[in-house]
C-alpha cells in the first residue's frame, strides 16, 4: 500500500526485501504500520530512535531440525521454530503451532501479531510464537510424543517461566503440552510453570480451554452493545471445530444465540435447528473424526465438501475460528448482502485486508484478532500467575477476570480510535492501543 509517511512507507519495503516470500508477515507489518500512520506524525522520537525499525525485527529467531522414529521404526525429520518478537513488556509469549503449512513466516506473523495482542491484555507478558510442519493428524499418542520430546529437547535451550512461556495452538492441545512439559521437567530436573495449557492435575488453570473462545464472545458482546445490540436471539455462522470454534459457540448460545454451522479442514456442516455441541465435542475432542460425521445423526442438517461457502449461510454475526486467510473480499460482500452486522475473528489474521477494509466501509461491526481473540493468552497469564504463587483459582474466578480483560481491551480499542479520530474502528484503535504501551516500554529501555 502507499503510506503518507515516508518514514513507514520505507520500513515496509525493507520489510518485503530482508524477508522476501513471506506474505504473511508482510501482511501483518502492512496492517500495523497502516494504522500507526495516525501516530508516528506526533512522535517524531520514534523515527530517531529507529523504534519501528527495531519493533518488526524479531530478537530472536530459532530454526531446528527435529528428527523422529514412528512406530514402523522409520526415522522422519521434521523442522521446529521459535521466534521470540519481543521482550520489552514481559517474558515472550505465544503458542506453538504443529501443522504442515508452518514455515519461519507463518510464525513471524503470529508472533508480531502477539506483541500487541499480549499488550492490550494488560499484563506483563512480550510476543513469540513457535512451531513445527510436524501433523499430529493420523499420529499415534506413541509417535506425536516422540516428536514433542524431540522437539522440547532443543527448545528447552531458549525457553523458561522468567524467559519464554509458550502455550498450545492449532496442532496442539492438551495432548501435545503434556508430551512437552514432561520433557521439559526431565532434561531441566525443575517444576516451573514453562508452558501454559497444562492439565489441571499438573500446573493447569480452569478456564484455559474454554479462554479463546469465551474470550472471543465477551469483546464480541462489548462491541455489539456499544450499538445497542446483543447476541440475544441473534444467528451466528463460526467456522472450525477446534477449541476456538467449540467453545465460542458454546458461550454464544449462553448469550442467547443460535449457531448454526462448523467446520474442518474439509467442509462445513449447517444445521437450521443449531448446532449440537455436544456431538461436536464428542466428534472433535473424543473420537478425533471429521465434522462430516455431524450429519450421521442429525438428518436436518447438511454436510458441504469445501469450507468457501461457509459465509454464503444468512446470519447476524460471523465468527471466523480456522485459520488465517479463510474469509476473503467476496465472502465479506456475501455476508453484508445477506445482513451481517458484526463480525469478530477467532482465530489469528481469518480476514483478508481485502475483507476488512469492505467491513469497515459497510458499517460492520469488526473485531480484530489481536482484541477479540485475546482471551486465551490472557488466561495463559493468569496460568503463569497462578504457578508462580502456588495457587489454583476456580473456574469462576477466572472466568470473571477473563471477563473483566476482555471488557477492557475492547474499552482500550474505543478509547484509542475515538482519541485519533476513527470512531468504530476497533483495527486502528487495538494497533494503537497495543503499540503504545510497547513503544513507551522500549523507549525507556533505550536502544536494545
Amino acid at each position: 500500500m502507499a503510506f503518507k509517511s515516508k518514514y513507514l512507507e520505507k520500513v515496509m519495503k525493507d520489510v518485503i526485501n530482508r524477508n522476501p516470500g513471506e506474505t504473511e508477515f508482510h501482511q501483518a507489518v502492512s496492517e500495523v504500520l497502516e494504522s500507526l500512520e495516525y501516530v508516528v506524525d506526533r512522535h517524531p522520537e520514534y523515527e530517531r530512535a529507529g523504534l519501528i525499525e527495531r519493533l518488526v525485527e524479531p530478537e530472536r529467531v530459532v530454526s531446528f531440525r527435529v528428527p523422529w522414529v514412528d512406530d514402523n521404526g522409520k526415522v522422519h525429520v521434521n523442522r521446529g521454530f521459535r521466534v521470540q518478537f519481543n521482550s520489552a513488556i514481559g517474558p515472550y509469549k505465544g503458542g506453538l503451532r504443529f501443522h504442515p503449512s508452518v514455515y519461519q513466516g507463518i510464525i513471524k506473523f503470529l508472533g508480531f501479531e502477539q506483541i500487541f495482542k499480549n499488550s492490550l491484555t494488560g499484563l506483563p507478558i512480550g510476543g513469540g510464537k513457535g512451531g513445527s510442519d510436524f501433523d499430529p493428524k493420523g499420529k499415534s499418542d506413541n509417535e506425536v510424543m516422540n516428536f514433542c520430546q524431540s522437539f522440547m529437547t532443543e527448545l528447552s535451550r531458549h525457553i523458561g517461566a522468567d524467559t519464554d512461556v509458550p502455550a498450545g495452538d492449532i496442532g496442539v492441545g492438551a495432548r501435545e503440552i503434556g508430551y512437552l512439559f514432561g520433557q521439559y521437567k526431565r532434561l531441566r530436573n525443575e517444576f516451573s510453570g514453562v508452558l501454559t495449557g497444562k492439565g489441571l492435575a499438573y500446573g493447569g488453570s480452569l478456564t484455559r480451554t474454554e479462554a479463546t473462545g469465551y474470550g472471543l464472545c465477551y469483546f464480541t458482546e462489548e462491541m455489539l452493545k456499544a450499538s445497542g445490540k446483543s447476541f440475544s436471539g441473534a444467528t451466528v455462522v463460526i467456522s472450525g471445530s477446534g477449541n476456538v470454534a467449540i467453545y465460542a459457540a458454546e458461550k454464544a448460545r449462553q448469550l442467547g444465540a443460535k449457531v448454526v454451522t462448523m467446520s474442518d479442514s474439509n467442509g462445513y456442516v449447517y444445521d437450521p435447528d443449531g448446532i449440537d455441541l455436544p456431538l461436536v465435542k464428542q466428534i472433535k475432542e473424543v473420537e478425533r473424526k471429521r465434522i462430516s460425521e455431524y450429519v450421521k445423526t442429525h438428518p436436518n442438517a447438511k454436510y458441504h465438501e469445501g469450507c468457501e461457502g461457509i459465509w454464503n449461510t444468512k446470519c447476524d454475526i460471523a465468527l471466523p475460528c480456522a485459520t488465517q486467510n479463510e474469509l476473503d473480499a467476496k465472502a465479506a460482500k456475501t455476508l453484508v448482502e445477506n445482513g451481517c452486522i458484526a463480525v469478530a475473528e477467532g482465530a489469528n489474521m481469518p480476514s483478508t485486508p481485502e475483507a476488512v477494509e469492505y467491513f469497515l466501509k459497510n458499517g460492520v461491526l469488526f473485531g480484530p484478532a489481536k482484541a477479540a481473540n485475546a482471551g486465551g493468552v490472557a488466561t495463559s497469564a493468569l496460568e503463569m500467575s497462578q504457578n508462580s504463587m502456588r495457587l489454583s483459582w476456580s473456574f469462576d474466578e477466572v472466568d470473571a477476570k477473563l471477563k473483566t480483560i476482555m471488557s477492557g481491551i475492547f474499552k482500550k480499542c474505543e478509547s484509542a480510535a475515538n482519541e485519533y479520530g476513527v470512531p468504530g474502528n476497533y483495527v486502528i484503535g487495538a494497533n494503537i492501543a497495543g503499540f503504545k504501551k510497547v513503544a513507551d516500554a522500549m523507549m525507556a529501555q533505550g536502544i536494545v
